[in-house]
């Protein structure tokens, strides 16, 4: 049976393999190899222990399947605050077996008990339906730019 909790720091190895996945190429494992993978670690240990967000896995029988990562957001448009899911990522073997909806589910719960009355999240295409089976409704694209990175960060 397939049961969703909170990430912790036993998981961040399991975690980084997934993002991997979802990353292709862009993602390494091993801190001391990749620098890619040493920003992701630090990121998911800010992440477990932040109010802006959360980190939620699927597993079974001790074995993690999926992972999805949360952030808390505001905007003057929003009396609450919003959640934007970041990542969802299922392993490539467990695939087709309803963890990425169980994380999804799991992920508009824990919203809703922080107090946030909307979730959103920019789909892949070939994701787009996934979504829309779990009653997200396609609201527009997003536009990105790179910011000079702050003094004293990479």
């Amino acid at each position: 049976m397939i049961l969703v909790r909170p990430a912790t720091l036993s998981d961040e190895q399991a975690v980084l393999v997934l993002l991997a996945q979802l990353f292709g190429s862009l993602a390494g494992t091993d801190e001391r190899a990749s620098p890619v993978a040493a920003a992701r670690s630090r990121s998911f240990r800010r992440m477990l222990n932040s109010e802006r967000g959360a980190v939620l896995v699927a597993e079974e029988a001790g074995q993690v399947l999926g992972v999805i990562s949360l952030s808390f957001n505001l905007a003057i448009r929003f009396e609450t605050a919003y959640t934007q899911i970041e990542e969802l990522v299922v392993d490539e073997a467990a695939r087709g077996r309803q963890a990425g909806a169980l994380l999804v589910r799991a992920a508009l719960d824990h919203a809703s008990r922080e107090g946030c009355n909307e979730i959103g999240l920019y789909p892949r295409e070939e994701t787009r339906a996934f979504y829309e089976k779990l009653g997200f409704r396609y609201a527009g694209v997003e536009l990105r730019q790179a910011l000079p990175s702050a003094p004293g960060h990479p």
